[in-house]
């Protein structure tokens, strides 16, 4: 098996090579991956457990965590342009196989269990205008959610510059409802709103400061996941260079429009009332200010948003699980491409585990709340090992040249490193048992991988690793069926 990508890949007789994307579209990627739907819950999930002080707190730190992020892809796109596949390439390159392994896996695992909670989300603000879908599990909000999935599963096997293509209209589509809104919020904001209960409320309900802030970690990440997404597709750029930009493009672009939503929101409604807004929140607050039609224009807002998101999700996540299959580090049966360079294989295990999730969630009644931070705890990995890679390559030296400063990938690296060991931190342990439970059965498909690729199994310290991560879920196991803690 060799290591060939995707996009190096012969086309089928009697077609053309895919095109590639230009920065235009692969910063509509960054941004359309990013702005899903979270941005719509933030007055609601932010206000759920935080005062206005542990909020401004929450995005300062998030924003200098994702910056060093941005820096860090940026710098590791140009540095080893030789990695095509973003996170999970720069894991293996820096820690081993099996590190490696558990990043492509992680992130594949939060692309399609975030697809999941996007599914629920569409439906769920569907149910404003069709009562029948509840919160997005009932058997109708399910049937309609399958209905999505395989419409964006056979838009993406069409070629993946048709749906890129797609995307750029929906992100545009998705942008206008969410500047309105900050508008509209700016000129209803009240300081004395704002200020009232600003460290939290008087009875510690919320907990000190530091629990309010880390309570605001995984409502911020999820938000940001997508920072990453033009890393991921970066052999199909058409310019190397247009990766860091849109890279940092994106990440400007959604930091201010999530500051503003958030802090507007509180200015104009007090927190409590805030908190118990039903998602997606934005439309209570805007509701509150201009009347009915405003809830109506951003539960349609959230429907296209969403939409958007779950195309570029499906895409993210076929295109790592491919990938990775390419250079062996997943089964290869997730390797085959189509004749549009599509990767089939890898799309069609994909949907069949989010249809498989949609189904539980009808049975389980899953909150979409749950699976995203499900979601959020899955690509910790990742994105550690990400920046420490960057801090590596910084301390060593190599991809450097003689002479360079290092100083701006040191600090980087270590920030980023840093920011995602404080959000594993944050993230607690429930749904770190829980992301357990899910990374344990990809030990078989490394296995599988290694086999088929004819190397060694484990060395000694990925052994160890992975004796910790079984044991790990096999006590979060044990936790769910005790009734400690709760999958979804």
């Amino acid at each position: 098996m060799s290591s060939t990508t995707v996009n190096t890949a012969v086309p089928a007789a009697g077609t053309s090579a895919p095109r590639k994307l230009r920065l235009g579209a692969l910063t509509a990627l960054v941004i359309g991956s990013m702005i899903g739907s979270g941005v719509f819950g933030l007055p609601h999930d932010m206000a759920n457990a935080a005062g206005p002080l542990a909020i401004l707190i929450g995005w300062g730190i998030t924003a200098i965590g994702m910056l060093a992020l941005v820096f860090v892809y940026q710098s590791l796109s140009m540095r080893k342009p030789d990695l095509d596949a973003g996170p999970y390439a720069y894991a293996q390159a820096g820690f081993g196989p099996f590190i490696g392994f558990n990043a492509a896996w992680g992130y594949w695992l939060s692309a399609w269990i975030g697809n999941v909670s996007y599914a629920v989300l569409v439906f769920s603000a569907l149910s404003y205008f069709f009562p029948f879908f509840g919160d997005g599990n009932t058997w109708q909000a399910v049937l309609g959610a399958s209905v999505l999935l395989w419409a964006v599963h056979f838009l993406i096997l069409s070629g993946v510059r048709q749906a890129a293509f797609v995307n750029v209209i929906t992100t545009v589509a998705k942008i206008a409802p969410i500047v309105l809104f900050i508008a509209v919020a700016a000129v209803a904001f009240k300081l004395d709103v704002f200020s009232m209960d600003f460290s939290g409320p008087a009875d510690g309900s919320l907990g000190g400061l530091l629990d309010q802030v880390k309570s605001t970690m995984l409502v911020t990440l999820w938000v940001f996941i997508g920072i990453e997404g033009a890393s991921v597709v970066s052999s199909r750029a058409e310019r190397r260079r247009d990766i860091g930009a849109a890279t940092i493009a994106g990440f400007l672009t959604c930091l201010g429009l999530y500051a503003l939503v958030s802090l507007l929101s509180l200015g104009v409604m007090q927190r409590p009332e805030l908190a118990g807004l039903q998602n997606p929140s934005m439309a209570g607050v805007l509701e509150h200010v201009v009347g009915p039609w405003g809830a109506v224009l951003v539960n349609i807002a959230v429907v296209v948003s969403v939409c958007g998101a779950f195309l570029s999700w499906t895409l993210f996540a076929a295109e790592i699980a491919n990938v990775a299959a390419k250079r062996q580090t997943l089964p290869r049966l997730f390797a085959t491409d189509n004749a549009t360079g599509s990767p089939a294989s890898a799309l069609w295990i994909t949907n069949a585990l989010v249809q498989v999730f949609l189904f539980v969630t009808l049975y389980s009644q899953s909150t979409y709340q749950a699976l995203y931070y499900i979601a959020s705890t899955a690509i910790l990995v990742p994105y550690v090992f990400s920046g420490a890679y960057a801090l590596k390559l910084a301390l060593t030296g190599e991809s450097y040249g003689a002479g360079e400063n290092r100083s701006l990938g040191l600090v980087a690296g270590l920030v980023a490193t840093v920011y995602g060991c404080w959000l594993v931190y944050a993230a607690g342990p429930a749904y770190l048992f829980m992301c357990a439970m899910l990374y344990a059965p990809g030990i078989v498909a490394h296995v599988i991988a290694r086999r088929e690729a004819g190397q060694r199994l484990f060395h000694p310290a990925e052994a160890v690793l992975a004796a910790g991560l079984l044991v790990a879920a096999i006590w979060a196991g044990y936790d769910v069926w005790a009734g400690i803690i709760s999958p979804l």
